[in-house]
């Protein structure tokens, strides 16, 4: 057996020189799944049956072992690096990795099957985006385990009103209204679930109570046009892969204002250099739109396929700068590092949609059709440009109508 896994270890070094790790990373792995390998075999430990408290066992022994070699203790983070290679071979060998958390108790089992039930039910029968799935169940599990720690009990069917207005409350402090109303239509969705299937009597959807959100109400965080320049200007300066990648990915918003998963989902072949033209598939309306490719943006995405790209087989145009290469799912942290390194201080959200409504302010200004704007935005009606009228404050102000009789105070 231990012979097989050896043989799971070389297959394991294959891979990770497949995806184009570093050769030094590829030997710090393998080497510390040949030595985990053989601590299992002294203390005669199955691979199928390792657990997560076996694997801190060892890596505390690590740590113990890296003081006698070197008569002090390792650096705080020198045990992320055999965890990384116990890991990558656990997943390997099992397929699954780490393993479901053992149930404490009949109440914890009942929580799990529920939101397992309710997990299939989301992706079958409403056929949901894994985004929404995932939101869903966050708020399904954490509600399932306030519950049953609260009350004590191992079923759902004593749930009450007051429970429902219980959890709001907790929830309630950390949250904006816009966060708040988001929370109650998730519990909604599981509500209704539980008592379509019979855990709860009463139907307490309507029991939840959510902020009241008017239209438009609220006024979308935008970079005025300095604030972009320097964004461009300091993250230009960075000639590293990363520093390329992420400015062509900042040329890609602030010229186009695509929305942040247009950007990930961005392949080689969306690019027609020949006709100097860009294809995008927008996110939400599921539409497609193809833009004038501009200077600018090709220029930054060029010198990042020739000087930053690494080699991979994906057709996604943006990946990872650290193996394994693969296509970049979110590009929120990478510009908000970048929009903090330009020193700009912003209120409130600052991440990729910050782009898009300059982009929307700055044709609101050129006096562009709001329906051409919803056309460039991908919008599917001219509905969705309205919020972005507000930021137009200076617009609105500059024509402004006196008041007939007014006086006007020395």
């Amino acid at each position: 057996m231990q012979h097989e896994y050896r043989a799971s270890v070389e297959r394991l070094r294959e891979i990770l020189t497949l995806r184009r790790y570093n050769p030094a990373v590829v030997h710090n792995y393998i080497r510390n799944a040949d030595c985990f390998l053989s601590y299992l075999a002294e203390r005669k430990i199955a691979f199928a049956s390792v657990t997560p408290t076996i694997v801190s066992d060892y890596l505390r022994l690590a740590v113990r072992q890296f003081r006698k070699r070197h008569g002090h203790a390792p650096a705080e983070y020198w045990v992320n690096i055999p965890r990384a290679g116990i890991h990558a071979l656990l997943r390997h060998v099992l397929k699954s990795w780490p393993p479901e958390p053992t149930v404490a108790d009949a109440g914890e089992r009942l929580c799990r099957e529920v939101c397992d039930h309710y997990q299939t039910w989301l992706r079958e029968e409403r056929g949901l985006a894994e985004a929404s799935i995932y939101a869903l169940m966050w708020e399904a599990k954490h509600f399932c385990g306030w519950y049953t720690k609260r009350s004590g009990t191992i079923g759902l069917k004593e749930l009450s009103v007051s429970d429902i207005d219980d959890y709001m409350d907790m929830r309630a402090p950390k949250l904006t209204r816009r966060s708040l109303k988001d929370v109650a239509e998730r519990l909604r969705s599981l509500l209704k679930h539980l008592h379509r299937t019979g855990h709860t009597g009463v139907d307490l959807t309507p029991y939840v109570i959510a902020p009241l959100l008017y239209a438009y109400e609220g006024i979308p965080s935008a970079l005025n046009p300095d604030q972009i320049a320097a964004v461009l200007e300091v993250t230009s300066k960075d000639r590293s892969p990363l520093g390329l990648r992420d400015y062509a990915i900042l040329q890609l918003l602030a010229v186009y204002g695509l929305r942040s998963g247009e950007v990930s989902r961005l392949r080689l072949q969306d690019i027609d250099w020949r006709g100097d033209v860009l294809h995008i598939r927008h996110s939400k309306s599921g539409a497609r739109s193809v833009l004038p490719l501009l200077e600018p943006v090709g220029e930054a995405v060029i010198a990042y396929l020739r000087y930053g790209r690494p080699e991979t087989d994906v057709r996604e145009i943006f990946v990872r700068t650290r193996a394994p290469y693969v296509p970049m799912v979110r590009i929120y942290s990478e510009v908000r590092r970048r929009i903090e390194a330009a020193g700009i201080e912003l209120s409130g959200k600052r991440g990729p949609h910050i782009f898009r409504h300059a982009r929307a302010v700055s044709l609101l200004r050129a006096e562009v059709p709001r329906k051409v704007i919803g056309d460039v935005l991908g919008h599917r009606s001219t509905e969705s440009t309205i919020p972005y009228l507000k930021l137009a404050t200076e617009d609105l102000r500059a024509i402004a109508l006196e008041i007939p009789g007014a006086e006007v105070s020395a």
